[in-house]
């Protein structure tokens, strides 16, 4: 995958290390759509190969877990809902997003879904708007669920 982004992209997306890095690679791509779905294309089927070995080898164990949780940041955008038996939304107003945003401010969020057809095509949803407790206890009481019906499917 290296070779590929020096080729497309040129080594000045590389770290000092020689490794590529991604804040060089996002400034790059997000202000290039056509680049940005190039990345795309290249990274998605190699995060869902990983993804599934992961699953294969979780099944494979002698005590497989009855319930595993994958964060997918876009599950909906990239048509990957399919492969799981439930999906959790977890949104936030807008106001209180742009509090918490930890990067700068791009055009991402009109690449992707609205939170309102997320919500309708999620099995959960949860408005983040509390503590990290109350989001931590909201979780558990939701994989509790999960995790019976899981025992009553077996």
């Amino acid at each position: 995958m290296r070779e590929a982004l020096v080729a497309k992209l040129g080594e000045a997306v590389l770290g000092p290390d020689g490794r590529p890095d991604r804040a060089r690679i996002a400034q790059r791509v997000f202000a290039d759509r056509e680049l940005l779905a190039w990345l795309e294309a290249l990274l998605h089927p190699l995060v869902s190969r990983e993804y599934l070995t992961w699953r294969e080898r979780l099944a494979a164990l002698d005590e497989p877990p009855r319930v595993c949780v994958t964060e997918v940041p876009l599950l909906f955008e990239v048509g990957g809902e399919e492969r799981f038996d439930k999906v959790v939304v977890v949104t936030a107003p807008k106001a209180l997003r742009e509090q918490r945003r930890r990067v700068a401010r791009d055009d991402r969020d009109s690449r992707l879904l609205p939170d309102r057809e997320k919500v309708r095509r999620a099995d959960y949803h949860y408005v983040n708007t509390g503590t990290f407790e109350e989001l931590r206890k909201w979780v558990g009481s939701v994989m509790a669920e999960i995790e019976t019906e899981a025992v009553t499917r077996a």
